[in-house]
């Protein structure tokens, strides 16, 4: 028969085990989700060791000019985490408040070397690489980090909801004759979408700037938040 002291000690290592157990759970590393369609798995070798990993959805390729004229491509953001969205320099509706709110999260990550951001125009015929170069330097956007970019109307707008699954087309009937919703993309190194923020809520923009140091930790970097 189990004695009194037999059975608290018991109780007690069943409790610390049980703590141990909920304490390693909870120091799990936390990721991000993944968006999009899985397109399958594939197999490759670590050490000798068969590993299978899930194929998802990836940006495609793209080719755009910034705001100095130069063309930037997916190779400009190879080894990037980066933030996108989609707008327009004459916007009357929500640009202002989404490209304010992505200045702030500049702020955030100014000194990350592998962090970048890509403001993709969805009126190219009147956002010209002056008007970008304008736009920027009176937002006050560090050009070397965060790129405003102009391409083919077609293409960005094919690119906006196949590649980044953003809203971002014409009509007549919205403000400033385009439809777009003012979504931030967080896009990891391997060119995966990992967040779709709203880029006119400030909880969600919040919500933008504590998951990036979260991917970050993915790739087991360290990333700083420079405006703490």
């Amino acid at each position: 028969m189990i004695n009194k002291k037999t059975r608290a000690a018991f109780l007690f290592g069943c409790f610390v085990a049980l703590f141990a157990s909920c304490n390693n759970q909870s120091k799990k590393p936390v990721r991000l989700p993944f968006f999009g369609q899985r397109l399958g798995t594939v197999m490759h070798h670590v050490k000798g060791v068969a590993k299978i990993d899930t194929v998802y959805h990836i940006i495609p390729n793209f080719k755009v000019v910034d705001q100095d004229g130069d063309t930037i491509t997916q190779d400009n953001l190879a080894g990037k985490v980066y933030v996108a969205d989609f707008f327009f320099t004459s916007c009357p509706s929500i640009c202002p408040v989404t490209e304010s709110n992505l200045l702030s999260v500049q702020k955030h990550f100014k000194n990350v070397n592998d962090f970048r951001m890509v403001s993709f125009s969805i009126d190219p015929r009147h956002d010209s690489v002056r008007v970008l170069k304008n736009y920027a330097t009176r937002l006050g956007a560090d050009t070397r980090q965060w790129f405003f970019v102009r391409g083919d109307e077609d293409e960005v707008d094919d690119l906006a909801v196949k590649g980044f699954m953003a809203t971002a087309q014409k009509d007549s009937a919205a403000p400033g004759g385009y439809l777009h919703s003012g979504a931030f993309m967080l896009i990891d190194k391997d060119k995966r979408v990992r967040g779709i923020y709203n880029g006119t809520d400030t909880a969600e923009v919040a919500r933008l700037i504590h998951d990036i140091p979260v991917l970050f930790q993915e790739y087991n970097e360290d990333v700083k938040d420079e405006a703490k």
